[in-house]
């Protein structure tokens, strides 16, 4: 109990954090102080540009689509549910269907505009946070997290490693394609952290109140 308390603390100072983090980075946008941030990252990677590299990048950001994301979800809950795993099942919605959420509203209260420098790819829709971002972050941090529950220590930072490439990936292509800021990136995995952080925090505090309810295996007299 004390452990479990310990966690959910841990988990409460997190999520402050980085409510004051975003809270920062948003203010940062409003008073215009954040393009000193911005621009130096952005000449950075869009120097970087060729026409394959574009073409790769194209193909990360369209996995971070919503039909990309869909896709994945789509997988991953087929098999959640032939292997029986209701908790994770419900786990993985919430985490996915309420970043989805999450970041419509913040998009909409927040209603940045979209960068137009050397834009490489047509799309609408508000800039900050990244929804691309989010979505990239809750997913596969999620699916890390699965994962990580159910294999071997071995192959484990496999899975880590997989997840930060395809976030790392899927967050530098919204830059280089022109389509968002950094700070639109910094605000998205933030955001994710925050709801990741609290969706687990409740999945584990359920899970151990589940345990600690199960009746003790009664020993058969000999």
């Amino acid at each position: 109990m004390r452990e479990l308390s310990g966690r959910l603390l841990t988990a409460f100072v997190s999520c402050l954090i980085l409510a004051a983090v975003f809270g920062y980075v948003a203010s940062s946008i409003g008073n215009g102080n954040i393009v000193q941030f911005d621009t130096p990252i952005i000449h950075f990677v869009q120097g970087a540009e060729t026409p394959w590299l574009t073409e790769v990048m194209k193909v990360f950001t369209a996995i971070g689509s919503t039909n990309g994301v869909l896709a994945i979800s789509a997988i991953t809950l087929s098999l959640l549910l032939y292997f029986r795993q209701k908790a994770l099942t419900i786990l993985f919605v919430i985490v996915v269907g309420g970043t989805a959420a999450l970041n419509l509203v913040l998009k909409l209260f927040f209603h940045r505009a979209r960068p137009d420098l050397n834009r490489l790819i047509e799309i609408s829709g508000y800039s900050f946070p990244s929804g691309h971002t989010m979505m990239a972050t809750s997913l596969y941090v999620i699916l890390a997290f699965i994962l990580w529950r159910n294999a071997r220590n071995s192959s484990r930072i496999i899975y880590v490693i997989g997840a930060i490439f395809m976030i790392g990936m899927i967050c530098i292509s919204r830059i280089y394609l022109g389509v968002h800021y950094p700070s639109d990136i910094v605000g998205g995995i933030i955001s994710s952290a925050f709801w990741l952080l609290l969706a687990i925090s409740v999945y584990n505090v359920s899970l151990n109140k589940r345990y600690s309810k199960s009746p003790l295996p009664t020993r058969r007299s000999s």
